[in-house]
């Protein structure tokens, strides 16, 4: 009788083997029509000459694409790595300040201090800005013609720099925009993390006598690895993914001897390459080649924190 119940069950069961399938569908749907044809159209545009505004003159180039990306003395070669390497130099600028300076305010903010919620909103307030408003806003603080920073300092009669149309100081704009923009996220995910960590670890550290610095040494940076390991990756995609800050600010200017600007980052590259000129093939081929690179940073970086957590 059992045997029969089970079939029974089991029969009943059948008819709806897609239910689950069914939940999923919307999911899906979103992934393949917004992610799924998106990838698989740049790949077959990165293997052609294409021109979006006269589609009827595609041509089949091949390899073509990103051969001319690493093929030195081609002019696609000394563009494509010029900006990558302005945006590595992003990189090695903005990440290790948003990944400390939230940690630290993360911290501050995690105690008992007067006000502290306050501040939380204050620092967080930036994040929801859009990066034309960020962009703006800080090209009209840096600039050098009636500029807020430069009015002050005349005012107090120091030269000022060109802020946005010098170097270093074009980086340094960009990088404290960026700071100034970003950090209130990290901040907030530290924040959570440490909310995280139980109290009675910290309880049993101060009575073996630990001091502040061990108690952070020892608990809180154990604790918050998985989480920094976290912001690291990300952080360091979204520096890769740098656009609307030189573009709104310094155009990615200035102009350098070899070509190019030495703050244009490579994905202000491919949109002048794709849409400027337009040569759509190249910049889908400079778009999979900067995918490539960026996945595999983020492996090693994923397995070296791992082996040492």
């Amino acid at each position: 009788m059992t045997t029969t119940l089970t079939a029974g069950r089991k029969g009943r069961r059948r008819p709806n083997w897609w239910v689950p399938y069914l939940f999923i569908l919307p999911h899906l749907a979103f992934f393949a029509l917004f992610i799924g044809y998106p990838f698989f159209n740049g790949l077959w545009i990165s293997f052609h000459k294409f021109d979006f505004l006269r589609p009827e003159r595609t041509e089949f180039v091949g390899l073509q694409n990103y051969l001319a990306l690493f093929t030195p003395g081609n002019i696609k070669f000394n563009e494509f790595w010029n900006a990558f390497s302005n945006t590595a130099e992003f990189v090695i600028y903005s990440v290790p300040p948003l990944v400390v300076i939230p940690l630290l305010l993360a911290i501050l903010l995690n105690t008992k201090t007067p006000g502290r919620n306050l501040f939380r909103a204050i620092y967080f307030a930036p994040w929801v800005l859009s990066v034309a408003v960020v962009g703006l806003l800080w090209w009209w603080i840096f600039q050098s013609q009636g500029g807020l920073i430069n009015y002050y300092l005349w005012e107090l009669g120091i030269r000022p720099p060109r802020w946005l149309s010098s170097m270093p100081w074009a980086w340094i704009s960009i990088v404290i925009a960026t700071i100034w923009w970003t950090l209130g996220f990290n901040m907030i995910i530290f924040l959570a993390a440490l909310q995280d960590i139980p109290g009675y670890l910290y309880e049993a550290g101060a009575i073996d006598g630990a001091t502040g610095w061990q108690l952070f040494w020892e608990i809180t940076l154990p604790m918050l690895r998985p989480v920094m390991l976290f912001i690291v990756i990300i952080t360091i995609i979204a520096s890769f993914n740098l656009f609307g800050q030189p573009f709104f600010m310094t155009g990615g200017g200035p102009a350098q001897p070899g070509g190019g600007g030495a703050t244009e980052p490579v994905m202000l590259r491919i949109y002048r390459e794709g849409f400027e000129r337009p040569f759509q093939g190249s910049a889908a081929a400079m778009s999979f080649v900067v995918a490539t690179i960026m996945i595999l940073i983020s492996y090693v970086q994923f397995r070296i924190f791992r082996q040492r957590t």
